[in-house]
C-alpha cells in the first residue's frame, strides 16, 4: 500500500514538473516573437494552401477514376447550357 503512494506521489510531481517547463517555454516563445504566435494573415495563408491541396487531391482522385478534372467538366457544361435570362 505504501508503495502505491509513493509511485501515485512521485507521478504527480513529474506531472507537475512537466506542465511547469511547458508553460515557461509557452511565454519564452510569446516573448521572442514579440506577442501572439498566431495572426489572421497566418491563418489566412494556411487556409488558402489547405484549400489547393484539397483541390488537387480531388483532381488527382477524378483522373485515377478515368473521370476529367471538375473544371474543365464545369466548363464544358457552361458551355452546353444556354445563358439564364
Amino acid at each position: 500500500m505504501e508503495l502505491a503512494v509513493y509511485i501515485g506521489c512521485a507521478v504527480l510531481l513529474l506531472l507537475v514538473l512537466v506542465l511547469s517547463v511547458g508553460s515557461r517555454q509557452l511565454r519564452a516563445a510569446r516573448s521572442i516573437a514579440g506577442g501572439s504566435l498566431h495572426t489572421e494573415a497566418a491563418d489566412a495563408e494556411i487556409e488558402a494552401v489547405d484549400i489547393d491541396q484539397m483541390v488537387e487531391a480531388r483532381h488527382d482522385l477524378r483522373r485515377r477514376n478515368g473521370r476529367e478534372e471538375l473544371g474543365e467538366e464545369l466548363g464544358r457544361e457552361a458551355l452546353r447550357r444556354p445563358p439564364a435570362r
